[in-house]
């Protein structure tokens, strides 16, 4: 996988299940790039069911295609020409805003991005849950639809200029609400139904406790690898009470087997650290599980499951710092695009000139 790949299929991978509030999610994130090159595609758009891989269209390919068994075999050539259609429009809709961003921003001689994520989130039974629809230009939060109050968060004063067409031509805000409650809700119910023996699986977590030693203080580090679903809490207890504020933790990051992995530490007494347990809820488990430091385990078997875990998180999200959304969080009109909200994917919009 070359740069380009790793970034477009990266992009905003932090928020995938971390974005998603409910059972079932479905994220699309598009890209456009203003100086293409070798690797990097000049627009590429990437869809997710619960941090699962679907689909993906790039312009070099200039096709869309399934990128899950379950996908390919579900949906007829129908489907993947229709959606091939939304992602060639929207690459040319890319590239005229991309052009008018820079020149609203009065900039030039540089790659510019801009980028898109919008998706929904059901409960068990199909329901809607919640709906999201915001950009991004060069890694920074542009615009965002807040369905509340059918209105759009600008997030500076180029964004304004958007704000202020998009609700003065009144029905932006209504065209994507139908999207996300409607569209997007009937997609991801039959992606679900096609799906669902990979995405309603549990795997239980790998859990590995380590301990390091330094100027008399003990670290404890719990690691928690392998897991599936998403949705994970693990703390540290000290004689049976949980520790939150003096945990630390990272984020849950996604491996590339389509598994999750995550880590919690704690600073602690080296006299003290048979008091002290990691416990891990999932839902692969039947009931919590406590876990503590056994200095006098093969650590170095441990180190190495460790790595392979790193190594295949690093392999997946490197290089990719180009937004980090916030959950709900350039002079001329814009118009809706000429491809239809019809299929999978949305279609986007366009300044014009």
């Amino acid at each position: 996988m070359g740069p380009g790949r790793a970034l477009g299929v990266g992009l905003l991978l932090g928020v995938l299940g971390a974005a998603a509030s409910g059972p079932h999610s479905l994220r699309y994130f598009d890209v456009g790039v203003s100086e293409p090159s070798p690797g990097v595609p000049e627009f590429m758009f990437v869809g997710y069911v619960d941090g699962n891989l679907i689909d993906r269209y790039d312009s070099d390919t200039g096709r869309d295609v399934p990128r899950a068994d379950w996908m390919a075999k579900n949906l007829d050539r129908e489907y993947w020409d229709r959606n091939t259609q939304i992602g060639q429009s929207n690459q040319q809709i890319n590239r005229v805003s991309l052009d008018i961003l820079r020149d609203r921003y009065n900039q030039s001689g540089r790659a510019h991005t801009w980028q898109r994520m919008y998706g929904c989130d059901i409960r068990e039974d199909g329901t809607f849950i919640r709906g999201l629809y915001q950009h991004a230009y060069d890694g920074q939060d542009f615009i965002a639809l807040d369905m509340d109050t059918m209105t759009f968060t600008a997030a500076d004063a180029a964004a304004q200029i958007t704000k202020r067409k998009w609700e003065a031509d009144g029905m932006e805000a209504e065209r994507r609400k139908h999207y996300l409650e409607n569209t997007c809700v009937e997609w991801l119910r039959k992606y679900v139904s096609y799906g669902r023996a990979v995405l309603e699986r549990k795997e239980p977590p790998t859990v590995r406790v380590l301990g390091k030693e330094a100027d008399g203080l003990l670290t404890l580090y719990c690691r928690a690898y392998g897991f599936y679903p998403r949705p994970i809490a693990v703390s540290w207890l000290k004689g049976g009470e949980v520790r939150d504020q003096e945990t630390e933790r990272g984020s849950v990051a996604p491996n590339s087997d389509g598994t999750y992995y995550t880590w919690a530490s704690i600073e602690a007494r080296p006299e003290e650290r048979d008091e002290y347990r990691c416990r891990v809820e999932h839902a692969s488990l039947p009931e919590p599980g406590l876990f503590m430091w056994e200095p006098e385990s093969n650590l170095l078997a441990i180190v190495l499951g460790v790595v392979v875990a790193v190594v295949a998180v690093i392999a997946i999200i490197a290089g990719l710092a180009l937004w980090k959304s916030k959950s709900g969080k350039k002079n001329k009109d814009y118009n809706k695009a000429p491809s239809s909200d019809g299929g999978s994917g949305s279609s986007a919009t366009v300044i014009n000139a």
